[in-house]
């Protein structure tokens, strides 16, 4: 580190270290950690999680942000950046920290923000290490919230935590029991069928069909494809996410394909979907995926069961629509009368600031 770090480093923490408040309440995050935060946090530093915000905090919840981990959004959402960013230009100006994945996240970008509170997903925190001791040693304290694990424990918890830091409890036991709601009737329905689980493989289409991506084994896709009781070929051969061989894939004959695509910068290949995206241009990139060796004999494409899913929409509080998706392309009939789609459309009108418009899920027309 160099000198100017070093004393841009210091002041900061000293800065920052001498803001008390004199309404500061306790809140247990999803990873059991007590935390002291401010009772009314003005300036929030938030790092993953962006749609949930709005969701639970309503359409000015951003008014209280003072930085993000913008690649995290712009970069691997960027359809979604230009809607929200759009919608309130506002969040052009908030301070960008880094991206922890990449190894861009700048401690000194996040101490200069003058946060009073930092709200980080679990998998930042573990990435982070030694660095959240330095924000809280700094006085940012760090609560920590879930929503990859796919996890309906965790979903709910998070939810709960936010509603407590945002003072929105309402608005986040009424999200919360609904997401609760529809996993439980899924979990319902399902008990009743006696059908054998459908063998289900999903490969995240970024890359395009000439290059194999990564399937999920017990996160994500991998999680919510066991919830809607399929069996997930990737289960057992990569612990969160890797490729499959092509070899694998076609011995195991998937009776279901899931691709999940989304608006990735500079993938010209890749299955294109997200907000404002036209779900003509989606199928057309879908079929070309038909055409890898073998793929056109498989009981998936043969059937007709191809599908593709916003990789957006998974680890978020709507996602409970793309299980109710999944569940209804494996099971048609004990579904029949559920509509993923309107589900999505009435999540969406009701608690985001956006209008849910774009190739979200859908299933490939035949020829």
């Amino acid at each position: 580190m160099t000198i100017l770090r070093s004393l841009v480093l210091a002041i900061a923490l000293l800065t920052i270290s001498t803001v008390t408040s004199a309404n500061d309440r306790t809140v247990t995050d999803v990873l059991g950690r007590t935390v002291t935060i401010p009772d009314d946090a003005e300036r929030i530093l938030l790092g993953f999680y962006f749609e949930d915000f709005y969701a639970v905090g309503g359409p000015e919840a951003y008014d209280r942000v003072a930085a993000i981990s913008r690649d995290a959004w712009e970069g691997w959402r960027p359809l979604q950046w230009k809607a929200y960013s759009e919608h309130q230009p506002e969040l052009l100006e908030l301070i960008d920290i880094g991206e922890v994945e990449s190894g861009s996240f700048s401690l000194e970008a996040a101490l200069a923000a003058r946060p009073d509170l930092a709200i980080l997903a679990a998998w930042q925190v573990a990435a982070l290490g030694e660095t959240v001791a330095r924000l809280e040693a700094a006085g940012v304290p760090v609560v920590t919230l879930d929503y990859n694990a796919q996890s309906v424990d965790l979903h709910v918890a998070s939810t709960r935590l936010l509603g407590q830091i945002l003072g929105q409890d309402t608005r986040a036991e009424q999200l919360a029991q609904e997401y609760s709601g529809a996993v439980a009737e899924i979990a319902e329905r399902l008990a009743t069928t006696q059908a054998e689980p459908p063998r289900v493989y999903v490969e995240l289409a970024r890359k395009g069909p000439e290059e194999v991506d990564n399937s999920y084994g017990d996160t994500m896709w991998g999680r919510l494809i066991e919830t809607a009781g399929g069996r997930n070929i990737a289960a057992g051969q990569v612990a969160k996410w890797g490729p499959l061989s092509p070899e694998f894939v076609l011995a195991e004959n998937p009776q279901v394909i899931l691709l999940a695509g989304s608006g990735w910068k500079g993938r010209d290949q890749a299955v294109r979907m997200g907000p404002g995206v036209d779900p003509a241009t989606t199928h057309a990139r879908m079929r070309a995926y038909l055409d890898r060796p073998g793929w056109s004999d498989l009981d998936a494409a043969r059937d007709g069961r191809v599908h593709a899913l916003y990789h957006g929409g998974a680890r978020t509080l709507y996602d409970y629509a793309f299980l109710q998706y999944l569940a209804k392309a494996l099971y048609p009939e004990a579904f029949a009368d559920i509509d993923p789609e309107a589900n999505l459309d009435r999540f969406f009108a009701t608690y985001m600031p956006i209008r849910f418009d774009g190739s979200y899920m859908t299933q490939l027309p035949s020829p």
